[in-house]
């Protein structure tokens, strides 16, 4: 157990500090997270050994719900309706579409039976909502016709069907007797069942009780997703289908404290993609996989530049989408994680096969990460599929054109030049706005005529500074002793990307210099980009 932890542990640190900088890489980063772990692997430099099928599988489907759900949650419908069809035709149609090409060419051209053709089909049909997210938000790719939601529609819907024929056809090899039509049926229909009733629930309750607790709504949301997966799951219906069918309603609903959900699933599922990649690289034997690469490459290039333009084409062709937008979409047919736990779920079910299922699907989820990924947006520039008036982040529900509002208190002491002022009077600089004024024990709504008087709080309102391209701000308080107190800004050895852009001192502001002596007591108010 300990060893595990220690493993998390480091795992988690090297991803954080290497993810500043392979974001400047022109690789998808989740490439970078696998390669780690075949550093660590049996193979790699540090040799350790894991091939723990099952516990890699709950790890993984756990991830996998988080980042279902939170790809839900993101998706902005309204942004979206115009491809909404287009989305729900790709994620289902298109699939089952992929599903057969790949299982004919794996028959015919490698000798695999059908049932093994088709599996491997299914397993590697859906594309994947993280790289796909992943890759749209880190390169800002502003596409036209609104191709940037019907990706994320379809990355993050298109699942649930792949599971489906994983499952449909895992059982088929193992001998079972099924019913086909009845199982699908049950899976879509108690899929979208428990994903609407639960989501309205959830929404429902949020806007109708207080949570006597800190974050206590994000708590019962990470509760409210994990019930969407594990009841219909119970009762034989799409786990995957309904958390997201879950967050799309409730990213799409008003509720409290949202964007504080953000926040929280936004870490929490990019925690989620490097452990599930690392892990993933960590599983894989390198020394395994040559015995597959031709497979996989075949089978990835058939998928990349045959099956996945034919089933876009035939379903987008109809709606009159131009051929540079079909062509788009079909290269940003990104396979990744949810192939790869599809992949192990089949391997658990110990059904015979020609190849080695985990290691095949690993290397064409490898390929298609590396090829796609990494050229997906100079093939976006070469198609003139560029928008700059666009912003890729409107497509998403956690972008808003304006910062919320963020408030800080002022209080009006005795000789401030405030006092005797009427608001109107102030000085305040555009964009700022008194909201409320606190005077003994009343609570005074201003206005432009209301006069301040010594001992007044005011609560001052405007707009949050948030973090764009990688800049934060934060907070340094010089206690007495402190090695940087009695000494000049210029002479301080600060990390690399950060800048002191303000030094608060009792009774004044300070825009420093160089040559600005700090003292005990001041407030640094610094940049890191």
């Amino acid at each position: 157990m300990n060893q595990y932890l220690l493993l998390t542990g480091v795992v988690i640190t090297l991803c954080v500090l290497v993810n500043r900088y392979i974001e400047k890489l022109p690789v998808p980063s989740l490439l970078v997270f696998i390669a780690l772990g075949m550093c660590f692997g049996e193979n790699g430099l540090f040799r350790i050994p894991f091939d723990n099928y099952q516990a890699a599988e709950i790890l993984c489907s756990v991830c996998l719900i988080f980042i279902m759900y939170y790809g839900g949650f993101g998706a902005n419908v309204k942004q979206a309706r115009s491809v909404a069809a287009q989305s729900v035709l790709l994620s289902t149609v298109g699939v089952v579409l992929t599903a057969l090409l790949v299982g004919a060419f794996a028959h015919y051209a490698l000798g695999l039976s059908w049932l093994e053709g088709m599996l491997t089909g299914s397993v590697i049909a859906s594309t994947d909502a993280a790289s796909v997210f992943n890759m749209l938000r880190s390169q800002q790719l502003n596409l036209k016709y609104n191709t940037a939601s019907l990706l994320e529609i379809e990355s993050g819907s298109n699942d649930p069907m792949s599971y489906m024929l994983t499952v449909v056809f895992t059982t088929l090899i193992a001998g079972q007797q099924i019913s086909v039509p009845w199982m699908l049926a049950k899976q879509i229909v108690l899929g979208l069942l428990f994903g609407v009733l639960i989501g309205k629930a959830t929404v429902w309750l949020l806007n109708r009780f207080h949570f006597n607790m800190a974050e206590g709504e994000t708590i019962f949301v990470l509760a409210s997703a994990l019930l969407a997966y594990a009841l219909p799951n119970a009762l034989g219906g799409n786990g995957y289908l309904s958390v997201y069918i879950c967050g799309i309603w409730m990213g799409n609903s008003s509720i409290p404290k949202k964007r504080n959900q953000v926040r929280f699933f936004d870490v929490l599922t990019g925690v989620a993609q490097m452990m599930i990649f690392f892990l993933l690289g960590l599983l894989v034997t390198p020394a395994k996989l040559p015995s597959v690469a031709l497979p996989a490459l075949l089978i990835m290039l058939f998928m990349t530049f045959v099956a996945r333009p034919v089933a876009t084409t035939a379903i987008l062709a109809p709606f009159r989408a131009p051929a540079r937008q079909i062509a788009l979409v079909s290269w940003a047919g990104l396979r990744g994680v949810a192939s790869i736990v599809f992949a192990i779920y089949a391997v658990l079910q110990q059904i015979p096969m020609r190849y080695d299922l985990f290691n095949l699907v690993f290397c064409i989820v490898l390929l298609s990460i590396a090829l796609q990924g990494s050229l997906l947006p100079w093939m976006s520039r070469m198609l003139n599929m560029i928008d700059s008036s666009a912003d890729v982040r409107k497509t998403f529900n956690d972008y808003q054109e304006e910062s919320p509002l963020s408030f800080i208190k002022l209080q009006v002491e005795a000789g401030h030049p405030w006092e005797g002022q009427a608001l109107q009077e102030l000085p305040l600089p555009r964009g700022l706005l008194v909201s409320a004024i606190l005077r003994q024990k009343q609570v005074i709504a201003p206005n432009g005529k209301t006069r301040l008087q010594s001992g007044d709080l005011l609560v001052i309102a405007g707009n949050e500074f948030e973090n764009r391209r990688n800049l934060t701000m934060e907070e340094i308080v010089l206690e007495k002793g402190h090695k940087w107190c009695g000494r000049t800004l210029g002479s301080l050895e600060m990390p690399k990307g950060s800048l002191v852009v303000l030094v608060q001192r009792p009774g004044e502001a300070i825009i420093p210099g160089g040559d600005t002596l700090l003292q005990p007591g001041d407030s640094l108010v610094m940049a890191r980009f």
